[in-house]
């Protein structure tokens, strides 16, 4: 994997010598390890992957046309020493937002070089448009939770807890091809559903609720993210009020969404029309975010967001609205953004499900 020559141009491009990258994410895409321990060292002169013995054959494997360099007792600072000393490393970057400060003042008492600095976002920034290949992975990541949503229709039923369903809903990704959840799975019913975020209880599910899933899964290192709210047995007028009010905003985003806005335009589409309807203060998180390696990627989509969203990057499309005391319901869709719209690689039905 020759990503490596990018993160020498950030080299160039902040004056540093050299860069040790410890996000897991990040190592990954740049030299293809996905080992749980270590760093990549790059420099003008070399690239290497460092690790323990636990990783050594899988970074050999892995890590094409990266030197690999396992530690011994003088452990990652005396390896990396050796390196400095031999590139006469002067500047040497890091990642300031993926370090303990307790592991960052050990290097900066172990390691031989004049400065040590953080590169801020710059390598996690090569992430940020996907390349055809990524989006591929994304896209049967985004398919196998299509077909476990089918799958878990025919399980639920009243009675069963919400644990129940998360957990059929993780053995499933795996069984149809996924590595592993990229999340822990929500599933929320009934007043439980109106925590954005809630996490799955002993709650049975009962006649009248609303069922909020929100899963996703990795395939080949790349995440999905997908959610669905449905109704057990007949709902109501109002829950019929808010369902339709959430899907509306979210598919006005869907026609609109396109390279060029900033995540803050698209995020104001749904906003509007979930205020429009007298739900003010009950969608109080960002309407998406990127995702890929991480399920939680920028550029997001949220009142905050000034960047501009560009051809190629990922976002998810996830409106909500949540009652204290009544439910909540949220639909999530994950869309790759083009120049004229949007590619949606979500498929399941959006038309309110009673079960």
């Amino acid at each position: 994997m020759d990503n490596y020559k990018k993160v020498q141009e950030i080299l160039q491009k902040l004056t540093m010598d050299a860069v040790i990258i410890s996000n897991g994410n990040n190592m990954y895409y740049v030299s293809g390890f996905a080992g749980e321990t270590g760093y990549v060292y790059i420099s003008a002169k070399r690239h290497a992957v460092i690790t323990d013995f636990r990783y050594t054959i899988q970074a050999e494997m892995e890590a094409e046309g990266y030197e690999v360099i396992t530690i011994g007792k003088g452990g990652y600072e005396e390896a990396i020493n050796e390196m400095l000393r031999a590139d006469q490393i002067n500047r040497l970057g890091f990642e300031a937002e993926d370090m303990l400060y307790a592991t960052y003042h050990k290097l900066k008492e172990s390691l031989m070089v004049k400065e040590l600095v953080p590169v801020g976002d710059e390598i996690t920034r090569l992430r940020r448009i996907k390349t055809p290949q990524e989006l591929e992975y994304i896209k049967r990541a985004e398919a196998i939770g299509d077909e476990v949503f089918t799958d878990i229709l025919d399980y639920i039923k009243p009675g069963k807890t919400e644990l129940e369903i998360a957990a059929r809903m993780e053995y499933l990704l795996k069984v149809k091809g996924a590595q592993k959840s990229s999340f822990p799975a929500i599933v929320a019913s009934g007043i439980n559903s109106s925590m954005p975020h809630a996490v799955p209880t002993q709650k049975k599910i009962e006649k009248g609720d609303f069922l909020t899933m929100d899963f996703g899964c990795v395939y080949e290192g790349y995440c999905s993210d997908m959610t669905r709210t449905i109704v057990i047995g007949k709902a109501d007028a109002k829950q019929k009020e808010v369902y339709n009010t959430v899907l509306k905003a979210q598919l006005a985003v869907l026609d609109f969404i396109k390279a060029g806005y900033t995540g803050r335009e698209v995020d104001q589409v749904a906003r509007d029309i979930i205020y429009g309807a007298g739900y003010e203060g009950c969608f109080g998180h960002g309407l998406g975010h990127s995702v890929g390696l991480f399920i939680h990627e920028s550029p997001r989509l949220s009142p905050s967001e000034e960047e501009v969203i560009l051809a190629g990057m990922t976002e998810t499309v996830e409106p909500g609205i949540y009652i204290k005391g009544f439910g909540g319901v949220r639909i999530e869709d994950l869309v790759v953004v083009t120049e004229t719209g949007c590619e949606n690689f979500t498929h399941s039905e959006k038309k309110l499900i009673e079960l």
